[in-house]
């Protein structure tokens, strides 16, 4: 989609991957086996991608700098709630329905979403500014992209904070329930409370990069992110692992996680403007490899308590930290 973005604008890519994911959650909700669900599922994640890639390369062509922090902040609020609300949702939902009124709301979003981007979303990408897609083009710009140290700083350390968030996801809900014995209820209301968590985030996020600078404020707020984690596992491995030790923990660092990715997500495709659709796609795909391939490496060593999703989640934030100090010369003076 991001190629795709650089060479016909950003709407088209936009329109064709909602439309795409419409169609494959109407699919999933009339399926009549697994086969047709897990196929139809499988399309809906080719539809979503669009909206990993272009809407960075939309903010890139709106605005640079704290600018673009401050659209990206607001879009990784909805994006970062999301999965926080999703346990809430689908239980509200299945307390009236079945599974396949879960593919319905989702319908109806996507209806909704495909509304705005037609009509409420104007196209900034003009017609002079556009590349073709071609696939020299393509690997001229993606050899550019990663050759740019800044480029694959950034994109690491939000791909090491994802693969942070994995972590989080794969175990929160053994950890949760089986050894603090929250009920699904109290485990949904725990997940939602992060949406707290994320408003304060948003507050810190809007003024930080223009009063302190981009650079030194990712590099604080991702050694907040790394000591906090550190500071965690320590004490959960001291044996002070009481359910709020470990929700105040949680909350803390991944507070800074999101200062820091969300001023490094804005800055992503700023020296890159004429392929800022490349630019985010493939630091979007290298994001999610990366999430992908840390999750597949700590799974195994996860026992579904926080003695083990802990240090996972603090691996994570020293490999952040150490994209962030390879790439950012104000980090580099601290390390």
């Amino acid at each position: 989609y991001g190629p795709m973005a650089d060479a016909v604008g950003r709407k088209k890519p936009l329109v064709i991957g909602v439309a795409i994911f419409l169609a494959a959650t109407v699919a999933a909700s009339l399926a009549p086996t697994i086969g047709w669900l897990i196929a139809a599922r499988a399309v809906q994640g080719l539809g979503a991608a669009t909206l990993m890639a272009v809407p960075r390369a939309v903010i890139r062509d709106m605005a640079t700098g704290p600018a673009a922090a401050k659209m990206m902040a607001a879009i990784m609020i909805v994006i970062s709630v999301s999965p926080m609300l999703a346990p809430l949702t689908g239980s509200a939902v299945m307390a009236w329905g079945s599974w396949r009124e879960i593919f319905a709301v989702l319908a109806g979003a996507a209806l909704l979403s495909l509304g705005l981007i037609l009509f409420a979303l104007p196209e900034t990408l003009p017609a002079h500014r556009r590349r073709p897609v071609r696939l020299a083009v393509m690997t001229a710009g993606a050899r550019r992209l990663l050759a740019d140290r800044r480029f694959l700083g950034l994109t690491m350390i939000g791909g090491f904070g994802m693969a942070s968030f994995f972590v989080f996801l794969a175990s929160a809900s053994f950890v949760y329930t089986r050894q603090y014995g929250l009920s699904p209820t109290g485990f949904s209301l725990a997940f939602a409370g992060e949406c707290h968590r994320l408003l304060h985030r948003l507050a810190i996020r809007r003024p930080a990069g223009e009063r302190f600078g981009m650079e030194r404020v990712i590099s604080l707020a991702i050694t907040g992110f790394a000591g906090l984690s550190l500071a965690l596992t320590l004490v959960v491995l001291a044996g002070f692992d009481a359910l709020a030790v470990v929700i105040a923990g949680l909350f803390l660092a991944n507070a800074c996680l999101g200062v820091g990715d969300a001023h490094g997500h804005g800055h992503v495709a700023g020296p890159h403007p004429d392929i800022a659709g490349l630019a985010s796609s493939l630091g979007r795909h290298l994001q999610m490899l990366t999430g992908g391939l840390m999750i597949a490496a700590t799974g195994p060593f996860l026992d579904n308590t926080v003695l083990t999703m802990a240090p996972a989640i603090t691996l994570c934030a020293a490999l952040a930290w150490a994209a962030a100090a390879a790439s950012l010369p104000r980090l580099r003076l601290l390390a």
